[in-house]
């Protein structure tokens, strides 16, 4: 049967609800008629004004709402102590690794609680300047320095700036020697790499600026522009995308100039691959990858030798070679073959680094462009390893390793003889000596085991009163490996647990693990999760009153569905940008890319009733006692809009019993996280840690 979708907007009624629950008395939050049809099933949605952010009435219930939330929070007798911990744990200065363009070393720095890091260059001479400081872009700290690119000589460099934590960026062109801009702002940009052709102009990509609104309006055919200097934004000329639709399209040019590399897809898995040879004029782009059933990516060139990272065939990925006048997957030829555990390449020096992960920790191997295997690098523990990128010319390979308990250092390698040493480790008020980092393996609902890290003060008693917080994403092929967090550091020092389970859904055993959390197997990600925190309350380690969960965007998801399906596992529940209406996600924004992982509510009259079951903003029941819940997300977010957000909000506070509170903190000028201030992230974490302790019954914080 065909799907139809008829939706029918009645004129708005009132159904005020203002009811007192733990001392929170809610705003009026009202109810219109709006009802979808799908298939032969009526779905009501009365919260669909929510949706429109350009309304009044939003503003008006997120001011009302806030201040709800607010007043909750400043009366939290440790806020300030927690806060004030905080800040003196974060202030420590961080270093980026330096990277080289044209006559300058240029690396990031971040004097301790600058809002932004800012970017420095290095001269000959060893001396440091400021080059570019992002803390000048806004007084508050909001706007915050996007994607950037030097042109091949450096003289050059194109850089975006995000204002309020949009995805719409503004790109920037400056003179790199000068410092000074040379033309005009190009705007409108979104999900846009920068990639500089020469000295001549660069490549980016974008959208048509959307109808209505452009937080909310959906926007689906990405097309790759190439600007060329000292020319207008509206002469840039289309180099992709205007035949057909994709969701998706970028543009990359090899180090030597030869080629541009374009990928395109609808979802966010599956690319097609293209070339267009830069050398000769007028050339065609060519096809490598006609279809959008596998992940691709050129990694290097050696004249016209292609190296290309490709997950076909090769469910953990393999790098190939071939040549690219005759560049078909039939001419491929294994470069490094596929493995037991997922590859992720990069190159550097010369070299090519293949860095393999085993049970989400990171393994490294360092081969030469014949393939031959050079050496395994030796790491200083079991952790996450990354970087390993950059110029041919370049004569020191850096890397960062981190863990759960090992605050983020940087390694300079010797790639000829493989020596490393220490480049820079941050001075952090954090004893890792006194906590433990621990993977274990537990059983999920269908019995599939799932590696979960569980760090913690020594000397902790399992006697299920430990508070914890249980965090998890399983989605998007995207893999949570060990990294260290001030504000986790601080969640631990207070005698708090911190678990993250590998849920299914994401990419830590390559995408076979990724399938089986997606379309019509989401539930395996939910009782995965669910799982975890069985297993840390068998144990011990908590308990369900102690027990908080917690999760952002497809996390989000994560604790929406799983607190609205066991609301008795947990004390706290902490969704923040979490995609809650998945009957509707796909109307909005970019969010028809999606569907590869979720489906959609239009697929079929199966997929419809399979994602209704678990979609959090369809599944909150009146008269159910729901954990104490504070929604977080950001009024900017043209992600995940911050409707999703609103709507579960709402459901919760209309139809929650008991005496948790369910309240919603929505950061003003803030968009899906990317380029958050300092201080507005420190005064997140402070409220996320006061809220949920709080409501674990602490009165001061519960120091070991």
């Amino acid at each position: 049967m065909k799907k139809i979708i008829l939706i029918l907007v009645v004129t708005t009624t009132i159904a005020s609800f203002g009811q007192k629950l733990n001392n929170v008395k809610y705003p009026q939050t009202k109810k219109g008629e709006t009802v979808d049809q799908y298939f032969d099933t009526k779905i009501a949605d009365p919260y669909r004004w929510l949706e429109d952010d350009k309304s009044a009435e939003t503003a008006a219930w997120v001011k009302a709402e806030n201040k709800v939330t607010y007043d909750y929070l400043s009366k939290i007798p440790f806020r300030k102590e927690l806060k004030d911990r905080l800040e003196k744990l974060w202030n420590y200065e961080k270093i980026s690794a330096p990277f080289t363009e044209g006559d300058f070393a240029y690396f990031f720095k971040n004097n301790g609680l600058q809002n932004q890091s800012v970017l420095y260059r290095k001269d000959a001479s060893g001396k440091d300047t400021v080059f570019l400081d992002p803390n000048t872009f806004s007084k508050d700290g909001t706007t915050s320095l996007g994607e950037m690119d030097f042109s091949k000589d450096g003289s050059k460099m194109a850089y975006s700036i995000s204002e309020g934590g949009s995805d719409w960026r503004k790109v920037i062109v400056m003179n790199a020697l000068s410092q000074k801009i040379v033309e005009d702002t190009l705007v409108d940009v979104k999900f846009s790499g920068l990639s500089w052709q020469g000295n001549e102009g660069f490549y980016y990509s974008s959208y048509d600026k959307p109808k209505g609104s452009e937080l909310s309006a959906k926007t689906d055919q990405h097309k790759l522009y190439f600007h060329k200097l000292r020319t207008s934004q509206k002469e840039d000329q289309v180099i992709f995308g205007a035949d057909q639709k994709r969701r998706y399209v970028g543009g990359t040019v090899t180090e030597d100039d030869h080629y541009l590399v374009i990928t395109a897809s609808t979802s966010t898995y599956g690319n097609e691959l293209y070339i267009k040879d830069l050398t000769k004029p007028n050339s065609p782009i060519v096809t490598i990858v006609d279809n959008f059933n596998s992940d691709n990516n050129v990694i290097d060139n050696e004249g016209s030798q292609l190296y290309i990272e490709t997950d076909l065939n090769a469910p953990n990925k393999r790098v190939v070679t071939v040549d690219a006048n005759n560049p078909k997957p039939e001419n491929w030829k294994d470069f490094i073959p596929e493995t037991e555990n997922v590859l992720s390449p990069s190159t550097c020096s010369g070299f090519i680094f293949a860095n393999y992960m085993k049970d989400a920790v990171s393994a490294i191997k360092q081969y030469d462009y014949s393939g031959k295997l050079v050496r395994d690098i030796q790491l200083p523990g079991l952790g996450t390893a990354g970087g390993f990128s950059g110029k041919k010319k370049d004569k020191t390979v850096y890397y960062s390793f981190t863990n759960y308990i090992t605050p983020g250092t940087i390694y300079a390698l010797e790639p000829k003889s493989g020596k490393s040493a220490v480049y820079q480790k941050p001075k952090v008020d954090f004893i890792s000596e006194n906590y433990v980092s621990k993977q274990v393996f537990y059983t999920s609902k269908d019995g599939t085991k799932i590696p979960m890290m569980i760090t913690y003060k020594k000397g902790l008693k399992l006697n299920g009163k430990n508070p914890t917080i249980l965090y998890g994403y399983g989605g998007f092929n995207i893999s949570l490996t060990p990294s260290f967090s001030i504000a986790n550091a601080v969640w631990m020092e207070n005698g708090g647990i911190y678990a993250v389970p590998n849920l299914r859904g994401g990419g830590e055993y390559g995408k076979k693990w990724h399938d089986a959390g997606t379309k019509m197997q989401k539930q395996n990600v939910f009782d995965d999760f669910i799982a975890a925190a069985e297993y840390l309350i068998a144990k011990k380690y908590t308990s369900s009153d102690f027990l908080a969960i917690r999760g952002g965007s497809n996390g989000g998801l994560l604790v929406g569905a799983t607190m609205t399906q066991r609301p008795d596992l947990m004390k706290v529940a902490l969704p923040a940008v979490g995609v809650m209406d998945m009957l509707r996600y796909h109307t909005f924004t970019s969010g028809a890319g999606w569907a590869y992982d979720y489906g959609t509510s239009q697929d079929s009259k199966e997929m419809f009733g399979y994602i209704k079951g678990y979609s959090p903003v369809h599944n909150v029941k009146k008269g159910t006692h729901y954990p104490a819940t504070m929604v977080t997300t950001g009024d900017h977010d043209d992600r995940v809009v911050p409707a999703h957000s609103f709507k579960f909000a709402a459901e919760l506070q209309e139809k929650q019993t008991g005496i948790n509170p369910t309240l919603i903190r929505i950061d003003v000028k803030a968009g899906h996280g990317a380029g958050k201030s300092v201080a507005a992230t420190i005064q997140e974490n402070v409220d996320i840690q006061a809220f949920t302790l709080y409501n674990m019954g602490f009165k001061a914080l519960p120091k070991q």
